[in-house]
């Protein structure tokens, strides 16, 4: 019985190498389209640019998705993403936007840096924070919605919708630094932003989530140019909006609703702490003691 086993080991080998190796493929691939983006906007090819960033957002949605449907996650995986996200999404939007606006400038440079360091931070903050854990929303606007509106400006700026109507007399060489800047600090603030919607027939929430993916796949699809920055400055705005609301209501996500009412009911501590102290002292006996003992 040993030989059969060890042959059948030496075949599941390479089918567990091959499973670790997709996503990986996948990130790297992300890793190659963000440097491509930028040898594109240091030859002035902007739209390029912006097709490859968007197209190393695709990889790095699917790297994560195959790897937990193959169940073949892993540290060096998770570290290789962030690693790889801090130069498609950090690196290669901010010097696109720097080949495309701020070239002329001497001193512009440092808004590419900022948003550049406003990235990596918001990386390892999610690696310590929220990496493998199963949230509702992210702490901090994703770098990858932070990146491609960074990176897709160029794509709206080319649109009739943009250049035929009011949009284009605004002053936007002055509003892309804060813009840069407002995005860099997003990214590492603590304002909630939600994730892919859930997608069901059984709840209003799932309902509107289904109407959401399938209006963001035509528009992906049938008005990428037109779709991706205003959508993604949407995204923006409504994660604000969210969390200044359910800060209001007391109700963001992981916050403790009776943390702001410790002060308030300090004079009634000391009794509950002597309930505590009274049942501490009780000694289980029973079945039930080994409960207790091990819930401990």
């Amino acid at each position: 019985m040993s030989q059969p086993e060890e042959g059948e080991r030496r075949r599941m080998r390479p089918r567990q190498a091959a499973a670790i190796a997709l996503p990986n493929g996948f990130t790297l691939a992300n890793l190659f389209f963000g440097i491509f983006g930028i040898v594109a906007a240091s030859r002035g090819d902007f739209d390029a640019a912006a097709r490859f960033i968007v197209f190393g957002g695709v990889a790095d949605t699917l790297d994560g998705r195959i790897a937990r449907a193959t169940k073949s996650g892993s540290r060096f995986g998770e570290e290789l993403d962030s690693l790889v996200d801090a130069i498609s999404f950090g690196t290669a939007p901010a010097l696109i936007m720097y080949f495309a606006v701020f070239q002329s400038s001497r001193w512009e440079w440092i808004f590419c840096f900022f948003f550049t360091a406003c990235a990596v931070m918001r990386l390892a903050r999610f690696n310590v924070e929220q990496a493998g854990r199963k949230t509702t929303h992210f702490t901090g606007l994703p770098s990858p919605a932070a990146g491609g509106i960074l990176a897709t400006y160029y794509w709206f700026s080319q649109t009739s919708l943009y250049t035929e109507t009011i949009v284009a007399d605004l002053p936007w060489h002055q509003m892309l630094r804060f813009l840069i800047l407002g995005l860099g600090m997003l990214m590492i603030s603590n304002v909630q932003y939600a994730k892919v919607p859930v997608v069901n027939f059984r709840s209003v929430q799932g309902i509107i989530g289904f109407l959401l993916v399938i209006g963001t796949l035509i528009g992906v699809i049938f008005l990428p140019k037109q779709f991706f920055f205003p959508a993604g400055m949407a995204y923006v705005l409504y994660g604000i909006g969210r969390t200044v609301f359910l800060g209001l209501l007391d109700r963001l996500p992981g916050r403790d609703p009776s943390g702001d009412d410790e002060d308030e009911e300090s004079e009634n501590a000391p009794p509950r702490r002597r309930r505590r102290r009274r049942r501490s002292n009780r000694t289980p006996s029973g079945p039930e003691a080994g409960r207790e003992e091990s819930s401990a």
